[in-house]
């Protein structure tokens, strides 16, 4: 097969890689913007990302172990604690949006950011890996990117988007929040909840 024909190389991928790198590069530089200015471009791009997304083919994983993370839990707090003091007061409007249950079937609170820096971690990993230029790994980076959005990032996008439009009008002005309560324990970090779901299935 010529590089140019695999899937990989598809106008679907290479134009989600686009947004998804743009996506990026707003959440890196969200202490540049504003908090209306954030929501007024997540307006926008979140409907496109879910959009690019959503046209991802279908591909088959090729190596067995997975692909590396890339992203840390100290690059995922500093992404979610600069968005999370952008959005202020608006951060909270993702709450009771989740899909997140604890055991006694309650919706577990969820924040703006906490959605933001989810999706960011999993769309700058296939970022990284898909600009390797290596076919297997992009193909990896692509599979493992659309599986991790029907299951995970994607509703978290959904809602956050409805919390978006919710804020934008509601009439409300952001309101700064202190720094203390930008601080948060990443015990519910989603990599530590999937590495606790790991375990949780091998012990049983």
């Amino acid at each position: 097969m010529e590089k140019n024909s695999d899937p990989v190389y598809a106008n679907t991928v290479v134009e989600f890689a686009a947004v998804a790198n743009e996506y990026c590069k707003y959440a890196e530089h969200a202490s540049e913007l504003k908090g209306q200015e954030m929501l007024a471009i997540l307006q926008r791009i979140l409907p496109l990302l879910y959009l690019k997304a959503s046209l991802l083919p279908s591909l088959e994983p090729v190596f067995e172990d997975g692909n590396e993370k890339i992203v840390t839990e100290a690059d995922w707090n500093r992404i979610h604690d600069t968005i999370k003091n952008r959005l202020g007061s608006a951060d909270d409007f993702a709450s009771g949006m989740s899909d997140i249950v604890d055991e006694a079937d309650i919706p577990v609170p969820v924040t703006m950011s906490e959605n933001l820096a989810d999706v960011y971690q999993d769309l700058k990993d296939f970022i990284i890996l898909y600009q390797t230029g290596t076919t297997e790994v992009m193909n990896d980076a692509v599979w493992e990117c659309r599986m991790n959005f029907e299951n995970i990032w994607g509703e978290k996008l959904l809602n956050t988007l409805r919390a978006v439009h919710k804020f934008l009008y509601s009439g409300k002005e952001i309101e700064a929040v202190s720094p203390m309560d930008v601080q948060r324990d990443t015990d519910d970090w989603f990599i530590s909840r999937r590495q606790k779901d790991l375990t949780e299935d091998d012990e049983q």
